[in-house]
């Protein structure tokens, strides 16, 4: 047998090894607690990073990061809403592109412990369930609670089970529909999962561990049987050799509801814990098998009106240090947090909206830039693994591109034929955002004064308005209401004034037992303590009129005519930029801050880049990445400003800027602010 012979049958050996036992294998090993890879002790090191929070083109840079901080895994959520936004539509191109995402970190060298959902939280709109799931109001979401149960009276001729739909067909009488909630859930989770299912580590993938629901301990229905069909659904696509695990708050209250038998449970906690009571609550019910936690706070999230979460570097340090030291496996939530771009922060309850930046205070600024933390908990990591070799990569180059003059477009009120492409809809009573099949933004509600009126009260007696409403009377703004906070307002005007709510969808809820989050009036409006009827109502398609500019040009020259110091009406402004020639890698990340704009949203080149609200705080400035910013043309600025321009004696602007500020301007006192370390609070 010649030598190239025999070279050829070793190569071909080696590359059979996986047929013959050496195939790639990822497990559980509870005699040892610990897990195995490829039939090895594995710890995992772990970084939550959120791709739905960041551009496409920054995932390899904040990836490389990670890998250089000494993290062999990372941590990453799928948001249903973010790839289903309305039924059967489903886009996983672009910065939606997870198994590019998968790829990539694949290519980087890091293992990935993959959350699904269905539900996620993860400060998200409505926890990543899709809104449309609120179609049928009476919905028990995250449960196998049918609402109120549907049949339909079909006669089949055999006496044997069938299955007609998403019914199932009984004897020879009746069709019982499954739970609306399971089977949107089924039809969902047999699109991804098959799509996860080769990136699955014993494929030759990067996923080694892949949770089911999510802090479910923590949610009210406490339903077996949806947990139960969750794993089976899971099982049925992805195999029996994936490690399907649960998480959980670290108190047995939590753990109880949350985690099932054939599900791995792990918990979460923060610095400052008790490490040894959190994992001794792991281990209440798993005796045996790796200490894990799941969600390892770096920081915290904000709310608009309170002030910007920040823990100590040393605090997270020292309880990495404690946690990595029994052993246990961890991943550090956040690492780098990111952005809610467009209208995708959730809140919660009572309801609290999330800001636009999900910086986190963690180790990765929103911006991707490099901290004071990063470079501790890499010191602590250190300790226990080998770093990689190599500089990390520096933080990414922030250009201050100046102050841009902005100019009156339009009002809201007098382009709402323009912004409304399904056009008017009219009813009694006024329907919910779902109802006009409007997901997020902004609705009109449009009704006449009944009577004379002078200072009477206009009320929402059931606190629905959701979340803050706009009113006008004859295109004069009167004032706001606010969910939970401002209910009645008075009005004046005449018999058949028109009478204008424009209504701020400002987040759904997405943590606790107020998911079912419905926006707009979701209740009638009194004046004088009777119902106003005869509402005409317009869905407006903001974000499309903007991005084919369908708002007209600015027709100011600069300054706009005095304007009320207490309110306008919501008014959209535009502006424009234009990269300097003769500055190397240019287009560079910048922040864009508002000074003295009070409310509202903004886009840069048509994309959506979130809302602003420096008069309520704590963010001021948002971050622009490059990579919506073009050096071929202007740049151009859109603004929808809902309180009130500061365009006087002087023009109105905007700033570019290279500096951050995310904790300036709160309407509370630091007193009032504490440190929340587990979600349980938020309930």
């Amino acid at each position: 047998m010649t030598r190239i012979r025999l070279d050829m049958i070793f190569l071909l050996l080696l590359l059979s090894g996986r047929s013959l036992g050496a195939s790639p294998s990822f497990s559980l090993d509870y005699q040892n607690n610990c897990f195995l890879k490829d039939g090895e002790p594995f710890r995992y090191i772990s970084g939550s990073i959120h791709y739905s929070r960041i551009p496409r083109v920054y995932w390899k840079d904040r990836l490389l990061k990670m890998y250089m901080a000494g993290l062999n895994a990372i941590q990453t959520y799928i948001p249903w809403n973010y790839h289903e936004e309305f039924p059967g539509q489903y886009n996983f191109t672009g910065d939606r592109d997870v198994e590019y995402f998968l790829k990539l970190a694949q290519d980087i060298g890091m293992v990935v412990i993959l959350r699904p959902g269905p539900y996620i939280c993860a400060e998200w709109d409505m926890g990543g369930l899709p809104a449309w799931l609120l179609n049928k109001k009476n919905m028990v979401l995250r449960s196998s609670d049918p609402g109120e149960p549907q049949r339909r009276s079909e006669q089949h001729t055999t006496e044997n089970t069938q299955h007609c739909g998403s019914c199932v067909c009984v004897c020879v009488c009746v069709c019982v529909c499954a739970p609306d909630y399971i089977t949107a859930v089924d039809k969902w989770m047999g699109k991804l999962l098959p799509m996860i299912k080769p990136y699955l580590y014993q494929n030759g993938g990067p996923i080694i561990t892949v949770q089911v629901e999510n802090e479910y301990g923590s949610y009210f229905a406490c339903d077996y049987n949806y947990m139960r069909h969750l794993m089976q659904l899971f099982r049925s696509y992805l195999g029996e050799q994936v490690v399907l695990f649960t998480t959980d708050g670290a108190g047995l209250n939590y753990l109880k509801c949350g985690s099932l038998q054939g599900l791995y449970a792990t918990v979460d906690f923060g610095p400052g814990s008790n490490i040894t009571a959190a994992f001794d609550a792991q281990r209440h019910v798993e005796p045996n098998g790796p200490l894990v936690n799941s969600e390892f706070y770096t920081g915290w999230l904000d709310h608009w009106g309170s002030h910007h979460s920040i823990v100590s570097s040393a605090l997270v340090a020292k309880s990495l240090n404690e946690i990595l030291s029994m052993k246990a496996n961890v991943n550090l939530y956040m690492f780098i947090g990111g952005s809610n771009f467009g209208y995708w922060n959730g809140a919660n309850s009572p309801y609290a909206a999330q800001p636009t930046s999900y910086d986190y205070d963690a180790p990765l600024t929103e911006a991707g830039d490099l901290t004071e933390k990063y470079f501790a908990i890499r010191d602590v990591i250190r300790l226990f693994n080998k770093i990689p070799e190599g500089p990390v990569p520096p933080s990414t180059p922030k250009f201050a591109y100046g102050a841009v003059k902005m100019k009156k477009l339009q009002t809201v009120l007098d382009a709402v034929e323009t912004l409304s492409f399904s056009g008017p809809v009219k009813s009694m009573y006024p329907q919910t955002f779902i109802d006009l099949n409007q997901v997020f933004g902004f609705v009109l509600y449009r009704t006449k004064l009944p009577v004379n009126c002078s200072e009477t009260p206009l009320s929402s007696p059931l606190n629905g308005v959701h979340d803050r409403a706009y009113v006008s009377v004859d295109k004069s703004a009167v004032g706001i209401l606010e969910r939970n906070k401002v209910i009645t307002m008075n009005v004046t005007g005449n018999a058949g004034s028109q009478l204008d709510v424009l209504v701020e969808n400002m987040g759904r809820i997405n943590y606790g037992r107020d998911i079912n989050d419905f926006k707009g009036l979701v209740s009638n409006l009194t004046l004088g303590g009777v119902p106003l009827t005869g509402w005409t109502m317009y869905s407006l398609s903001i974000d499309e009129a903007v991005s084919q500019g369908l708002l007209g040009h600015g027709s100011h020259p600069g300054t706009d005519p005095p304007q009320p110091a207490a309110l306008s009406l919501p008014t959209f402004y535009e502006g424009s930029f234009i990269i300097p020639d003769g500055i190397p890698d240019l287009p560079q990340d910048t922040y864009v801050k508002l000074p003295n704009w009070r409310k509202g949203q903004i886009w840069i080149n048509g994309f959506n880049l979130g809302r602003y609200w420096p008069a309520r705080g704590p963010q001021v400035t948002l971050f622009v990445p490059a990579n919506i910013l073009r050096t071929s043309a202007p740049n151009n600025v859109t603004i929808l400003e809902l309180e009130g321009a500061p365009c006087g004696s002087q023009p109105c602007i905007v700033e570019f800027t290279d500096t951050p500020i995310l904790n300036a301007t709160v309407s509370s006192k630091p007193t009032h602010h504490r440190r929340l370390f587990v979600k349980e609070d938020l309930l």
